[in-house]
């Protein structure tokens, strides 16, 4: 899944016109015709093959605190670096172990007007986190890369980020979060975040917004893009990701996630049981256009700590369950899942 709207461009072009408007019957013709590059799955996988080798060679898990991060930040920062990126990694403390976020610039753009997309690096302690959030970080990685591949040279400033200890309760994200100062709080125009991009078998997606704010530029590009490819949409209450702590402190927020498979936080979390992250706005172009077969009925999921179940013909039928996301974040962010209609 690229991540990036590296596609920023697609999402917020540089002029006036509101992305809501700009509807369009292919995606992929939006993202051609505002100069956004495109990543294939080929340039994702390589990243999550490398993930996967750092997972076996650091006990099966990337969790925070652990070798197997700190390789993995290693080894996403030297990519970065490699390209003509700016990275920082910004230091936090978490159940006495030391955390990272790693942060990159690509030179240019206003500073005023940050577009910052990004994806939780670790792992749970239980397995490798591949899809859980290997998939994120890898096509976040990728399009990344292609910025720089393609010295694209947008109106607004990009950044990434891969956020540490989200399994521990989104302790890298709202770190980064509380330590903006009030400029750069207020220069970030939109944060996307990346989370279970390779779900297995995915029959959606789920996209998140962030609703006390009403609707972010890059949800409204999303509900514009579903509309016209006339794909029903559901609105849920839904937290737990790093999209959560911007959306709370008030800045504008939306997030893609294929939801859940059962081996999510599970040792089974490998390569073998991951589809390849096709990026957005690619993947659901390229996937939606052509129509791929459904079965009828999309397999229940979980995203953050709500449990949706969706059935054609019928609406969501939502379970709430004990987690790190409470009935006030819920009434603040929402997502919406979106599958094919009958």
């Amino acid at each position: 899944m690229v991540a990036a709207l590296a596609l920023v461009a697609a999402l917020l072009p540089a002029d006036a016109e509101p992305a809501a408007a700009r509807t369009t019957a292919s995606l992929a013709e939006y993202a051609q015709g505002s100069g956004a590059p495109t990543v294939s799955q080929a340039e994702v996988m390589p990243h999550l093959r490398a993930l996967q080798r750092i997972t076996d060679r650091n006990g099966g898990n990337r969790a925070h605190g652990t070798r197997g991060y700190a390789q993995s930040v290693a080894y996403v920062r030297h990519a970065l670096e490699r390209v003509g990126f700016r990275t920082q990694l910004r230091h936090f403390s978490h159940a006495d172990a030391d955390g990272y976020n790693l942060i990159a610039d690509w030179p240019g753009g206003d500073p005023q007007h940050v577009l910052l997309t990004g994806a939780h690096l670790d792992s749970v302690p239980a397995g490798p986190g591949i899809n859980d959030n290997g998939s994120g970080s890898a096509a976040v990685l990728a399009a990344a890369l292609k910025v720089a591949e393609s010295r694209l040279k947008p109106a607004r400033h990009l950044r990434f980020a891969w956020w540490g200890a989200e399994e521990a309760g989104l302790i890298g994200s709202a770190h980064y979060v509380q330590s903006l100062s009030p400029s750069d709080h207020k220069a970030i125009d939109l944060y996307l975040n990346l989370d279970q991009a390779g779900s297995k078998n995915t029959r959606q997606w789920f996209v998140v917004n962030d609703a006390q704010h009403g609707e972010s530029a890059g949800f409204q590009a999303f509900q514009a893009w579903f509309a016209a490819l006339g794909l029903a949409t559901f609105d849920v209450g839904v937290g737990g990701s790093d999209h959560e702590p911007f959306g709370i402190a008030g800045i504008p927020s939306s997030g893609l996630s294929t939801g859940i498979s059962d081996c999510i936080h599970n040792a089974c979390d490998t390569l073998a049981n991951v589809d390849p992250p096709t990026p957005p706005p690619q993947y659901i172009a390229d996937w939606m256009m052509r129509q791929k077969s459904w079965d009828g009925t999309v397999e229940a999921l979980r995203l953050g700590y709500l449990a949706v179940r969706v059935d054609r013909g019928a609406g969501p039928k939502l379970f709430d369950r004990v987690g790190i996301c409470s009935s006030t974040c819920r009434a603040r962010v929402r997502a919406y899942i979106v599958f094919q209609p009958t």
